[in-house]
């Protein structure tokens, strides 16, 4: 993780700044509060520009709106907003405006409008949700972790190799595969309020990311995070997490993040992601919810909403420890054997996860630097393009029941409050209209192919091949 450092220049979001002598407006009390986006309150959100009190609005898809209080949410609203026009920012009580407003980014391009037009003739606007398909795979995986979990929990046979399904190999690596799905199929869906029209049933499914060892809020952070900048060096949390001891970032030759060791990533990357599950159960944020790569790019998580559910999220990690680390000793004994039993587990959950996750934005040609327009030019860019030349779609529709449709991963990052249910049917569509803007769309119809592009791309990001045969334009 890199350390903390000035972010005021990241926490800036419209191409030009705002200036105070340029804004008209005959409410007394909105002219008198133009601020600073380091002015925000805890109950505050801005949104192009203009700052909204959310104390007591009363969000239809239910409190998680508070999360991000303290923020500027530009990008976020719009991205999980896609029906979005200037009368829904009406009923939130605007109290100013942002004299700092600025975006890399922009919105209701020729390609967006298409896009979401074809779309939504297929998706029709309410429809978006989780389908009758979706909850029966859904309860059907949630049956296999409880299982599974009561499984490794209250075993006495790890060293039992009489019957091979009950020894704890066999146990261990099948619960990791387990919690697997309950992050890809359970709570990806629901922590994007993507599962259902009822915020009560996301709120509830997305306490599966607790479940498997992580934290709901902590991920909301980060995720949400990556998906309004993906692939963007300084913003997206998922770029630079595992720094220093491998890069995603394809830094150019001699930028101080380039280790000696990253010569060598294509080969030991895949055993460091192995070691995703350790690292999200021995992480400290757990105490104070505030997501260290969130935090990096100045996302604020001081309101009072975070604030309230640190108890919670610190007794749900208490719960799993329990289960997972000290049910398993007391039950088998406490040896290195039983500890490599656990770390098994954990290995298995984590390569089932992180292999799957590292794909999507890792491969041969991805876009690594979405905003290089707008450095060279300071005209704003527009935010789908770059979502789909930033990511990759792999398999079909079998892929995407397995993996919660991450599989498609442009058509989530295009439309991320969309139920991963729907992506096979919008896929050839969105394919289409891409190619009519010239976009450039990365599918791969095997996963093992996405995989090796993966591969060759993390060691020509380690050794700076990239930069030697073809210095990178921004151009996917």
């Amino acid at each position: 993780m890199p350390p903390n450092a000035d972010t005021s220049i990241l926490r800036n979001r419209v191409t030009t700044k705002i200036n105070a002598g340029d804004l008209v407006n005959n409410d007394a009390a909105t002219q008198s509060s133009l601020r600073s986006l380091k002015g925000l309150t805890g109950t505050e959100v801005a949104i192009n520009g203009v700052i909204y009190d959310i104390a007591d609005f009363v969000h239809p898809g239910g409190e998680v709106i508070k999360f991000f209080g303290g923020n500027d949410v530009t990008i976020q609203y719009t991205m999980i907003h896609p029906h979005h026009t200037g009368k829904h920012l009406e009923k939130m009580k605007q109290v100013g405006k942002l004299v700092d407003y600025e975006s890399e980014y922009k919105f209701d391009t020729p390609f967006e409008r298409e896009i979401k037009s074809e779309v939504f003739k297929i998706v029709r606007r309410g429809k978006e949700f989780g389908t009758t398909g979706y909850f029966f795979r859904a309860f059907s995986y949630i049956a296999f972790f409880f299982f599974m979990q009561y499984t490794f929990a209250t075993s006495t046979t790890f060293f039992d190799y009489n019957n091979w399904y009950q020894s704890g190999v066999f146990t261990a690596v099948v619960f990791g595969i387990a919690q697997a799905f309950i992050g890809l199929n359970v709570q990806h869906d629901a922590n994007h309020g993507a599962a259902s029209k009822k915020p009560w049933v996301n709120d509830l499914l997305g306490f599966g990311t607790d479940l498997i060892g992580s934290n709901k809020w902590n991920w909301m952070a980060q995720h949400w995070t990556h998906h309004a900048y993906t692939n963007h060096s300084e913003k997206d949390p998922d770029s630079f997490s595992s720094e220093p001891m491998f890069a995603f970032n394809d830094y150019p030759i001699g930028h101080p993040k380039r280790k000696w060791i990253h010569n060598f990533q294509g080969v030991y990357f895949i055993f460091m992601l192995g070691l995703y599950w350790l690292s999200t159960i021995m992480n400290p944020q757990i105490m104070d919810l505030r997501q260290r790569g969130a935090q990096y790019v100045g996302i604020q998580m001081e309101n009072d909403f975070i604030v309230k559910r640190r108890k919670y999220a610190m007794a749900l990690r208490a719960m799993y420890l329990f289960l997972n680390i000290y049910s398993p000793i007391a039950n088998n004994g406490l040896s290195w054997a039983t500890f490599g039993i656990i770390m098994l587990m954990g290995v298995s959950e984590s390569l089932t996860l992180s292999m799957l996750f590292s794909l999507s934005h890792n491969f041969i040609d991805s876009d690594r630097d979405p905003t290089a327009e707008y450095k060279k030019t300071g005209e704003s860019i527009c935010w789908f393009k770059s979502q789909v030349e930033t990511s990759s779609t792999y398999g079909g529709a079998v892929s995407g029941y397995l993996t919660g449709g991450l599989n498609f991963q442009v058509e989530h990052h295009l439309f991320p409050r969309m139920s991963s249910a729907w992506y096979p049917y919008i896929a050839p569509k969105v394919r289409e209209i891409c190619k009519k803007h010239g976009v450039k769309y990365a599918y791969y119809p095997y996963i093992w192919q996405n995989l090796a592009s993966t591969f060759s791309y993390m060691h020509k990001a380690g050794t700076g091949a990239n930069w030697e045969l073809k210095p990178l334009s921004g151009a996917a």
